[in-house]
């Protein structure tokens, strides 16, 4: 019973990137930590490369229809990669697994890393349930390099730290940076998303230990629950499911935060 709930998770992730083109990878280090039992630090690793994988299956239909742009994917990637790449090989070891204690309270790595994915869910289900203020402009994309130059960091040590794609921040970037239409800003991002992903997850190989067949099984299932979304997405309104799956993220961040801490008290 368990497993089917976890898989029926995995689909559940496949068909809200398919559908609003992001935020669904936000559920999968919940659904891998809290149904499938895997410590925090794999499941990070873990979900990379579900991420990575699911974001490249979904951006090929963005590249069938020429959604994306190809320079400015390179221009926010190569930091974003370096940066996630570092992160997962030299920043999360040389974490302590016991950070500190205070009294009986331990803080450790995977109360940390939990505690700054919540975070990352209550700042993601704020930019869905917000109606976006940032406007598309009709001018020729003109690179603002030092602020794609930051940005492309800052979303590649969140991914690294926590293991989520981080489409919020990276659509928004486009549009306002790099003057991306929204459509081309979407397939961009899952591009951006599937190569940082991937690419990072390279950090884990060799150190942490993997369960192909398992990570090969759940990444199917998300796979075909991005092309279940995709079909979906022409009869389901993006502007009415995107709020509301952004209050369930809500919830589900609230809970995170007060589960982590109660158990570590």
């Amino acid at each position: 019973m368990t497993e089917i709930l976890g898989y029926g998770g995995a689909i559940l992730i496949g068909v809200t990137l398919g559908i609003i083109g992001g935020g669904g990878s936000i559920l999968t280090v919940p659904i891998l930590v809290y149904i499938f039992g895997l410590l925090p630090v794999p499941a990070t690793a873990y979900s990379l490369f579900v991420v990575g994988l699911t974001a490249l299956v979904g951006s090929a239909a963005y590249m069938k229809k020429e959604l994306v742009d190809y320079k400015t994917a390179a221009v926010f990637a190569v930091p974003a990669f370096i940066a996630v790449f570092s992160t997962r090989r030299f920043i999360i070891p040389a974490i302590p697994d016991l950070i500190f204690t205070f009294g009986e309270f331990e803080f450790t790595k995977n109360l940390a890393v939990m505690l700054l994915f919540a975070i990352l869910m209550l700042a993601s289900s704020i930019s869905m349930i917000k109606k976006s203020k940032f406007k598309e402009s009709d001018s020729e994309a003109k690179f603002n390099y030092p602020m794609i130059f930051i940005e492309g960091v800052v979303v590649g040590v969140l991914t690294g730290l926590v293991g989520a794609g981080g489409g919020f921040l990276i659509i928004p970037a486009l549009v306002l940076l790099a003057k991306l239409p929204m459509k081309m800003a979407v397939g961009t991002s899952l591009l951006i998303i599937a190569a940082k992903s991937l690419l990072g997850f390279i950090g884990d190989i060799g150190e942490i230990p993997i369960d192909w067949s398992f990570l090969l099984i759940f990444s199917t299932f998300t796979i075909a629950g991005i092309i279940a979304g995709s079909y979906l997405s022409k009869f389901i309104s993006n502007a009415k499911l995107k709020p509301a799956f952004g209050w369930f993220v809500l919830v589900m961040g609230i809970y995170i935060i007060g589960k982590e801490l109660s158990q570590s008290l």
